[in-house]
């Protein structure tokens, strides 16, 4: 009888010695992440499991202690929160945050404001402009700091075409192109093409005609951050727009106000009236602001599918999980058998 309780008692500490160790590592040092959505293709593939590597940017410190182990928003019964946010640290992490302009980042959902910064909802998006550039889009081309950035290969964007016969799945796939639609006879389609698919669809005879989707430069959008009519910006025309960084002092002003209102009193926490043009920060009238971190620019590689900066604005640095490294495994839900394991795909770096 005293065998069995020592090696029961050796099992329990085994088992707590173990629990520990993951906690550890995927906290400070790296977890794995499930690609959900397509907003990343031809990069990334949805069920695409990626290692991420949190050392790279600096282990960031757990804000909300009071959690259970090894959970993230609801325990897996009766959707019970997982943490309780009552008690709630302040931001600090281990080295400092080196990101670099398109890396593809695994970052906190900035308007999950449901639950506390270190449980929100992950998303993985490339970052595009770091703090203190100044970004602008036009015609889909990015600028960054008044030079034109080259796009990458896996860059994608939706295209209307027309030809004279009816696509099937099997000859889309042909082409990898796994996003669109038909928008009205058999013969129109909307579909979703890197350049050089693009280019090898167009040499089919059955293809008429193929146009990118155009908006208008002046097309104001009021699903594009900051939502007001003053920025009168789209997915594709966007900017000029500086991206906030630790330190730097901006003027307020009541068209101003609209980029960096949720800056200052959500991620920031301060108490913000504005009344008119006048703003009251922390019971102080002013007309400027310092900000307290550095914030981030994220768009998806599939650039007119992704919900990205431009629909919801800037990262701020305490949301930053950490880098999209390698795929370590990743499955085609739409497949059946052996054929849905995309075999290829296992251990490809990111890039």
């Amino acid at each position: 009888m005293g065998r069995l309780k020592k090696n029961i008692k050796q099992w329990i500490k085994a088992f707590f010695f173990a629990l520990l160790t993951v906690i550890v590592v995927k906290t400070f040092l790296f977890w794995v992440y499930f690609v959900p959505t397509s907003s990343m293709e031809k990069t990334l593939l949805p069920g695409d499991l990626i290692f991420v590597n949190k050392i790279t940017y600096g282990a960031r410190i757990p804000k909300t202690l009071l959690t259970f182990p090894l959970s993230h928003q609801t325990l897996l019964f009766n959707n019970f929160k997982s943490y309780f946010s009552l008690f709630q640290l302040p931001y600090f992490r281990l080295f400092d945050l080196n990101i670099k302009r398109r890396d593809i980042v695994v970052f906190n959902y900035p308007m999950d404001s449901e639950h506390p910064v270190d449980h929100r909802s992950f998303y993985i998006k490339r970052c595009i402009a770091l703090p203190g550039d100044t970004l602008s889009i036009k015609d889909k081309k990015i600028t960054i700091n008044g030079k034109e950035q080259a796009e990458l290969p896996t860059i994608q964007f939706n295209y209307n075409i027309t030809t004279s016969v009816d696509l099937n799945y099997d000859t889309l796939l042909k082409y990898q192109i796994t996003e669109g639609s038909r928008t009205g006879t058999d013969k129109d389609w909307q579909l979703t093409m890197t350049d050089s698919v693009k280019e090898e669809f167009m040499k089919n005879n059955f293809v008429k005609n193929i146009e990118p989707i155009q908006v208008d430069e002046n097309a104001f959008a009021d699903y594009i951050f900051p939502y007001h009519s003053y920025y009168k910006w789209n997915v594709d025309f966007y900017g000029e727009i500086i991206i906030p960084k630790k330190g730097v002092t901006v003027q307020l002003d009541t068209n101003t106000i609209f980029l960096y209102q949720r800056i200052i009193d959500v991620y920031e926490e301060n108490e913000l009236i504005n009344i008119g043009d006048q703003f009251i920060i922390n019971g102080d009238t002013t007309n400027t602001y310092t900000f307290k971190m550095d914030y981030y620019f994220m768009m998806g590689d599939n650039r007119h599918n992704s919900s990205d900066s431009r629909f919801w604005g800037f990262v701020p640095e305490d949301h930053i999980v950490g880098k999209a490294q390698t795929i370590l495994f990743s499955v085609d839900k739409n497949n059946q058998g052996f054929s849905k394991y995309r075999t290829g795909r296992i251990f490809k770096e990111v890039e």
